[in-house]
């Protein structure tokens, strides 16, 4: 982790979403990085999170981390090269929900390499936002 985020890669709105949903990426994960709206379960904040590491909106990530378990600072490096989201499980995490999981495996290249991070990532819901608790790793 460095001191500063690194700001924004452009991201065509067009183009499909990152998260791999049906969406172009403006009317879908690009509406809650803007600010236009929160993600209404625990596996769309997945979904987009998962995104912002694509189009690096380090901002993003840290505004929707819990604050008890959130860095202050985060760098996203911007060789790794995020290629594909599963969504292997979610638990609660609806609008009736307070917490929720979400288990995940994100695909990546990094320095040619391919690779996945595997995770069961906690959510809470606070004043009826959502908000990345914390993961387990499971490895690739």
């Amino acid at each position: 982790m460095s001191k500063t985020p690194r700001s924004r890669a452009k991201f065509d709105s067009a183009a499909p979403c990152p998260c791999g949903r049906t969406q172009p990426y403006g009317d879908c994960c690009g509406r809650f990085h803007r600010g236009e709206a929160a993600a209404p379960t625990a596996e769309r904040l997945m979904r987009s999170r998962y995104s912002a590491f694509v189009v690096l909106d380090a901002d993003y990530l840290l505004r929707t981390w819990h604050p008890t378990t959130r860095p202050s600072t985060l760098d996203l490096d911007p060789s790794q090269r995020w290629t594909g989201l599963d969504i292997l499980a979610t638990a609660d995490g609806s609008a009736f929900h307070q917490s929720g999981t979400v288990e995940f495996r994100a695909h990546y290249v990094h320095d040619g390499q391919g690779d996945s991070q595997h995770e069961l990532s906690r959510f809470v819901r606070d004043d009826g936002r959502w908000s990345y608790l914390d993961g387990q790793n499971s490895g690739s």
